[in-house]
């Protein structure tokens, strides 16, 4: 298996090490996550490993730094398909995928951050770190601008909001996509463009 794996280009030998922590993660749970349970896995040998990742806490950072550019990737779908200016139809989509970026986790298993508070916590930061400046360099500015709101702190602001949102799907995965959409419009102070508060529309 050791000697097929080096004829694979170097990106697919890196993927397979990658899929393999996942796997091991999942299956075997976080506290038997090893370099020799993963170089196993992935049927390679473990100066393989070592070429690519200087130790496992290397390699389980780069299993979470997938997961937050899958995180990345859907959010730059969901940008490029929305209506500027309709912001009742961008809070009807981005409600559900927010919920569907925690449910799916992108490949993520429970189990590599579940049993450690510090992996997750350390995961979570980065990936609203990324998700915030994202939305900030691309759609924020333009989004406040274009309807004249009045937003302090916005990247403060943000994270505060994509943060809550990740860690309160995370533990209500059942919370109504309306309910969701509903804190992210009374957070920004939007909720009067929607055609359930028109009344709090702000005066032109």
């Amino acid at each position: 298996m050791a000697v097929a794996s080096k004829r694979l280009p170097g990106d697919e030998r890196r993927r397979r090490i990658l899929e393999a922590v996942r796997l091991v993660s999942s299956e075997r749970g976080v506290s038997h996550l090893s370099v020799s349970a993963v170089t196993e896995q992935a049927g390679c040998a473990r100066s393989l490993f070592y070429h690519y990742f200087s130790d496992m806490d290397a390699a389980v950072e780069a299993v979470m730094d997938e997961a937050i550019e899958g995180f990345i990737h859907e959010l730059e779908r969901w940008n490029a398909s929305r209506v500027v200016g309709d912001i009742e139809g961008a809070l009807d989509t981005v409600a559900p995928l927010f919920k569907r970026l925690v449910a799916d986790g992108h490949e993520l298993p429970a189990t590599l951050t579940s049993g450690s508070g510090a992996l997750y916590g350390g995961f979570l930061h980065h990936a609203v770190e990324r998700v915030t400046r994202y939305l900030c360099e691309t759609t924020v500015a333009d989004f406040i601008a274009r309807h004249d709101l009045r937003i302090d702190h916005v990247y403060e602001t943000f994270y505060t909001l994509v943060m809550g949102l990740l860690m309160y799907i995370r533990t209500h995965p059942d919370v109504p996509d309306e309910t969701v959409k509903d804190i992210i419009a009374s957070t920004l102070h939007i909720e009067g463009y929607t055609a359930k508060y028109p009344e709090r529309r702000p005066a032109t």
